[in-house]
């Protein structure tokens, strides 16, 4: 007589280990599509629910509270879109058109994911701190990028912060409102920042 034990049950183990990731799967993916269309603030735990086709319970036993479903969330999404990659930034020797380079890249970047960010950034105050941190330490990567060799003598606090303000989403999305394409919005924020020492004053101390 054949013992078969040891048959079925790694089988019935592997396939509720699949249900359980595929659940989970949903829940976070219904998530982004709420982040991504109502908001993050308007997105609640039945909402969820409802659109993964689960009950409230369910949500909760993979994810014990709104920031570690937050945190999945996030990290799905940004998987999904990733920030423009720096390396071709790095290479460019040229401040200006360093600067052209990452602003198209970047506004581009806006544009594809205006719903998402969109709304991120109107609802930041209520999402976990680690989701602002997150998204603040990357755009200050950005920045820290797109503001070498802009060396001139006693203007360097000047290019930071005009800098600090052309890769703001928010800046992007007054261009947009304005009717500037991701290209014409980077030509004019690149020419602004070329431009803007003429006539002003030195910074002490920079």
């Amino acid at each position: 007589m054949t013992d078969t034990r040891d048959g079925p049950r790694p089988y019935r183990m592997r396939k509720r280990r699949e249900e359980i990731e595929e659940t989970r799967r949903r829940i976070v993916e219904a998530t982004v599509e709420l982040h991504g269309t109502v908001g993050p603030a308007a997105t609640t735990i039945s909402g969820v629910a409802a659109k993964a086709g689960v009950q409230r319970s369910t949500v909760y036993r993979h994810f014990p509270d709104e920031e570690a479903l937050f945190g999945a969330c996030t990290s799905h999404w940004f998987a999904r879109h990733p920030w423009p990659r720096l390396d071709g930034w790095r290479n460019e020797t040229d401040p200006g058109s360093r600067l052209r380079l990452g602003l198209g890249e970047l506004y581009d970047y806006y544009d594809e994911n205006r719903g998402m960010l969109g709304n991120a950034y109107r609802d930041i105050a209520i999402a976990p701190p680690f989701v602002g941190e997150m998204m603040r330490a990357s755009v200050s990567e950005i920045r820290d990028v797109l503001s070498e060799g802009w060396t001139d003598a006693g203007y360097g606090r000047w290019y930071d912060i005009a800098i600090a303000h052309v890769i703001d989403f928010r800046t992007w999305q007054t261009l947009d409102e304005q009717g500037l394409d991701p290209d014409e919005a980077a030509d004019l924020m690149t020419a602004m920042v070329a431009g803007m020492t003429a006539g002003m004053p030195i910074v002490g101390g920079v």
